[in-house]
């Protein structure tokens, strides 16, 4: 087997997953992660349709992620005085199985850390390709060649920027923000949605942290600090009625937030040389509900294309690109901002319309499902 010391950079889904077949594969891995530790907390992910239960079987997980997953929630879609506007049925946003994504994310470690080697509170800091492989520096390890490296690390992927170029030459803001809060406080058990034009939050329910979602120009801020995070949200959120204000003074107690744009990549290419991009560092993050199903996906047939070229990186990726360019256009046409943060009143009673009258929603459900089985799986 040719270039078979890989480096991963990124520990989140794709990451691991992909960590996963190229173990089973036989190459020696290592993955990188800029986090001190795995990172547990996060919102409900979800597989759609056949394709994803597929590779979920072939990698010999389905049957934990059915035993970890949610079961999906509705979710009351509420007006100032609480009273119910529409249901959110929990199918709709659960997809066939939904999991949080810390419980995939852990579940994935726990299967491949024996087998290979992780190193969290580290990063990747410059990539030097030579003929015969990467020269990596790192902001804390001894720098290290390896045949090939992954970018598995999200929308702002320090692997596409140092091997592609800057971030703002690939991704796109697609005008809204979105964070992800875990509160102390106890809003109930029933998961509820309340909405002013441009704006959007979501709290209770079973394990969920309080999500929203809010129109913006792109704004500059240290996506580290926390306290920035929080001041841009109490700002964003001020004067929105409904529960909003007793859920601001939480966000304020509350430890970690997690501020993000809405944004899609566009690159021509998944791979320079020996570098590849895999999951939202070359799809992108729209919050379609498509993004964990891509990943996983995506690094089930990166390896198997690395696998059944004897580790030539020049047809593997090729292929892959070939397979992944088509399919990953789930991403690239969706944005879930205006649907949840609808930027009028109208547009707002317009949303909750479709939740009333279930031939729409079946409709959007069944396009949703074809989408992600859009790709022929190759057996490896």
């Amino acid at each position: 087997m040719r270039n078979a010391n890989i480096l991963i950079s990124g520990a989140s889904i794709a990451g691991p997953a992909l960590a996963h077949w190229l173990i089973r594969y036989g190459f020696t891995v290592t993955v990188v992660e800029k986090a001190p530790a795995l990172r547990l907390g996060g919102q409900a992910v979800d597989f759609k349709g056949e394709t994803h239960r597929t590779v979920l079987a072939r990698m010999g997980i389905l049957d934990d992620v059915r035993r970890l997953q949610t079961g999906g929630t509705d979710q009351e879609i509420v007006d100032a005085n609480g009273r119910t506007l529409a249901i959110m049925p929990g199918e709709f946003t659960g997809g066939d199985l939904e999991i949080t994504r810390g419980d995939l994310s852990r579940l994935l470690y726990e299967k491949t850390a024996p087998s290979c080697a992780y190193v969290f509170g580290d990063s990747i800091t410059s990539l030097t390709e030579t003929p015969t492989g990467v020269h990596v520096t790192f902001e804390r390890s001894s720098p290290r060649t390896f045949d090939l490296v992954v970018g598995a690390d999200g929308i702002h992927s320090a692997v596409r920027r140092l091997a592609f170029g800057p971030e703002s030459d690939y991704v796109r803001h697609l005008g809204h923000y979105y964070a992800l809060v875990d509160l102390d406080e106890d809003f109930g058990p029933a998961a509820m949605m309340y909405n002013e034009p441009g704006r959007m939050v979501a709290i209770g329910g079973p394990k969920a942290p309080a999500f929203f979602v809010f129109a913006s120009d792109r704004l500059d801020y240290d996506r580290y600090d926390a306290g920035q995070q929080k001041d841009i949200l109490a700002r964003v959120y001020a004067g929105v009625g409904w529960q909003v204000p007793a859920v601001m003074k939480a966000v304020h107690r509350a430890g970690d937030v997690y501020l993000d744009s809405i944004s899609q990549v566009r690159i021509d290419r998944y791979s320079k040389g020996r570098v590849v991009l895999l999951g939202d560092s070359a799809y992108g993050n729209t919050l379609g509900g498509f993004g964990t199903g891509l990943a996983v996906v995506g690094a089930y047939v990166l390896a198997g294309e690395l696998a059944a070229a004897g580790g030539d990186h020049h047809a593997a990726f090729a292929e892959y690109e070939r397979q992944l360019r088509g399919y990953a256009k789930i991403a690239k046409n969706g944005n879930a901002g205006p649907f949840l943060a609808p930027a009028t009143p109208a547009g707002i009673r317009l949303r909750n319309w479709i939740f009333k009258y279930r031939f729409l929603l079946a409709l959007m459900m069944k396009m949703g499902d074809k989408l992600a089985t859009d790709i022929e799986l190759k057996t490896y």
